[in-house]
């Protein structure tokens, strides 16, 4: 039974009374934040196996964590949106009706803690008191959770402190009962600022302050607060002068999204004085503050990364950052306490390793189908301490965040889609970030070359109705005195060939240069059909070997592929019948006018 000794406020004390009444732990364990606490549970997951300490010389403060094999990645069909009304959820959301997810929930977790500790985890996503920030208590039978939680989230005695005796919380509760797959369920309730989720023990599906807290609980929130929860990365810009912008981005899976966060500029850049400042690479909160413009924050401390393909040519900084204090999942666990994955910098280890499945592998073998084992799985992560990125930002911890000049969306198209364009208005930019979309390539399930919408790149995160999600973008607009500029960019256009016609990865800061100078008002852009363009020459292509028909290629708008373009966006929106805002619907028939004219 809690009591007051770890907090005074009663509507806490109660849930995580009736929560206990319902698992029935052995032991109730309140994490205070300390590194003292983060040891002992760290050796006693060690002890248990639930991990395993790595070369403390090669990997100093690493551990490897191997999940079960059939719980290596977010359980998209197994999420839903619980909400009085089915229309509330939307097409783009998995529905439940609220009585019927907490009963059959509660079945699962009914005794599924016997044997077992429930650990108590206050934890803020924002700055601890800041006025952008949210804090959430997640109840986990995990140590695995814990540690991860500790590294991407402010946790401890000090939340609880700024919680006080009746602040708001989410009530998050996780188990990984049985780890059975087919009594997995994450359950979302906006209406009742809860989150649950049993018998996973995957991040994604666990870590609750990631996306389930951050984005489809806060998504809702933010809809009713009138701020945005968005799936973004927030980087800074610092030209030549000093001067630094701060702009947000949004690209779905596959895109770059948190190489660019954490991009080098390439030597002819940084030679004349421009850096990047890493804010977040995933998720961005954004509020309006005092002076009617819009601000950021990043709600999280560390970066819970895709391991594979990861490497010093890929994202420096992601290797530096990984270097220590790091938590490995799934990843290829090699004989001499280190570990390595498919794109690593590293040759595969020829005296292999365990893999994945924990499984003896050796480089080269193949199932009986004839394919490839991986050693490493291909949504293998890495949980690390943002701190320890190069290019972090003093402001990670500053309560107003930084200001917000520029927004980018952005995909993966191999001919459709400009090198960078800018839209128009704010509300043409909503409709820019309502339509983006990416193209599947062979690595990713499905179709090669579909084109799969992924509206400012929530598809998967919106809480709730993705129409009155975009209704809530157009009315941000309104509130703000100065509205950020919004911009679209595509580092994947190919030629005839299907090579990648841009460098990408470094090279994509002399597309943000010229984002930088729009924003400041000194560059003058092409108004075309789709938005104004840059003039070719208004790209920094010093020590860049790009030759004039290439950048015309990039910069190529064809009006026949955008006509298709219009009209398979027109298959999107009837997916959402008649709730997709008016205004949306006057940008897509602009566009279609304008296309006419050209």
């Amino acid at each position: 039974m809690v009591k007051s000794e770890h907090t005074n406020h009663r509507e806490l004390i109660e849930w995580v009374n009736k929560m206990a009444a319902m698992c029935k732990p052995d032991d109730i364990v309140w994490i205070d934040g300390s590194d003292e606490q983060k040891k002992r549970l760290e050796e006693e997951a060690i002890k248990t196996g639930e991990i395993v300490r790595l070369d403390q010389k090669k990997l100093p403060g690493c551990v490897y964590h191997k999940t079960a094999e059939n719980d290596t990645a977010r359980t998209e069909h197994l999420t839903f949106i619980c909400t009085a009304k089915k229309d509330d959820a939307g097409p783009n959301n998995n529905w439940m009706d609220p009585k019927e997810a907490y009963a059959t929930a509660s079945k699962y977790f009914s005794g599924s803690m016997r044997g077992r500790t429930m650990y108590v985890i206050p934890f803020s996503m924002g700055p601890v008191g800041s006025p952008f920030s949210k804090i959430g208590i997640e109840l986990t039978d995990s140590i695995y959770v814990v540690l991860n939680m500790i590294i991407m989230t402010r946790v401890g005695t000090r939340v609880l402190d700024a919680l006080g005796t009746d602040g708001e919380f989410t009530k998050c509760l996780h188990g990984k009962a049985q780890l059975d797959i087919d009594k997995r369920l994450i359950l979302h309730f906006p209406e009742d600022n809860a989150i649950w989720s049993v018998n996973s023990g995957y991040g994604g599906n666990v870590l609750l302050g990631k996306k389930c807290l951050s984005l489809r609980i806060a998504s809702y929130l933010a809809a009713q607060e009138s701020w945005l929860a968005e799936h973004m990365l927030i980087l800074g810009v610092e030209d030549p002068e000093g001067r630094i912008i701060y702009v947000a981005a949004a690209f779905p899976s596959a895109c770059g999204k948190t190489n660019l966060a954490m991009l080098i500029p390439p030597k002819a850049l940084k030679k004349k004085g421009y850096r990047v400042w890493t804010v977040g690479d995933d998720i961005a909160w954004m509020r309006i503050d005092s002076d009617g413009q819009l601000w950021a924050v990043n709600p999280e401390t560390g970066m819970f990364g895709v391991a594979p393909g990861t490497n010093s040519k890929s994202n420096p900084n992601a290797m530096a950052t990984v270097s220590k204090n790091t938590i490995f999942t799934n990843v290829l666990l090699k004989k001499d306490g280190t570990v390595w994955w498919e794109g690593h910098d590293d040759p595969p280890p020829a005296e292999g390793g365990i893999n994945w499945q924990g499984l003896k592998w050796k480089p080269g073998m193949k199932n009986e189908k004839g394919e490839a084992i991986l050693g490493a799985h291909a949504n293998s992560r890495f949980t690390a301490p943002l701190a320890q990125c190069p290019s972090i930002t003093n402001r990670i911890e500053h309560h107003h965040g930084v200001p917000i000049s520029a927004i980018l969306f952005g995909g993966r198209r191999a001919h459709v889609a400009p090198l960078v364009y800018e839209a128009f208005t704010w509300q043409h930019g909503v409709y820019m970030g309502a339509t983006m979309a990416s193209e599947r390539t062979a690595a990713q399930f499905g179709l090669q070359g579909e084109v799969r919408r992924d509206p400012m790149a929530m598809l998967p995160f919106c809480g709730y109705n993705m129409a009155d999600y975009f209704r809530h973008w157009l009315n941000m607009g309104n509130r703000m005195l100065r509205t950020p500029r919004i911009f679209h960019v595509n580092w994947f256009r190919t030629d005839d060939k299907g090579k990648f016609i841009w460098p990408g990865f470094g090279d994509n800061l002399r597309v943000l240069a010229w984002i930088a100078e729009r924003c400041r008002g000194v560059r003058e852009a092409v108004e075309t059909p789709i938005g104004y363009m840059p003039h070719p020459g208004d790209i920094d292509m010093t020590g860049l070997n790009l030759s004039p028909a290439e950048l015309k290629g990039l910069l190529e708008i064809d009006k026949e592929e955008w006509k298709r373009e219009v009209k398979d966006i027109d298959k999107f929106f009837d997916t959402f019948g008649d709730a997709i805002p008016k205004r949306i619907l006057a940008e897509h028939d602009a566009l279609r006018r304008r296309l006419r004219k050209m």
